[in-house]
């Protein structure tokens, strides 16, 4: 999986400012233990569990993931955070 797909996703995340929080949240949620203390500090996922999450949704873990499926993603978060309450 290369990064390219970050550019697509995040202009369909734009159109989407209910979700911003969500996506906020998820990214902290996924994020490596620790990321703070790695160079550079951002809270990417653990690459074994993205890998496994690309292939259990596409069958290739080496696939990029599509703009409207994150959404979708965000959306059913934010729906299961507000029926969990």
């Amino acid at each position: 999986m290369t990064w390219r797909w970050l550019a697509p996703a995040a202009a369909a995340l734009a159109r989407h400012p209910r979700l911003w929080p969500t996506a906020f949240v998820q990214c902290l949620r996924l994020a490596r233990p620790g990321w703070w203390r790695r160079w550079p500090p951002l809270p990417e996922p653990d690459a074994d569990y993205l890998r496994f999450r690309l292939q259990t949704q596409y069958g290739d873990a080496d696939r990029d993931p599509e703009p409207a499926d994150l959404v979708a993603y965000l959306e059913w978060c934010r729906s299961y955070r507000r029926l969990a309450r």
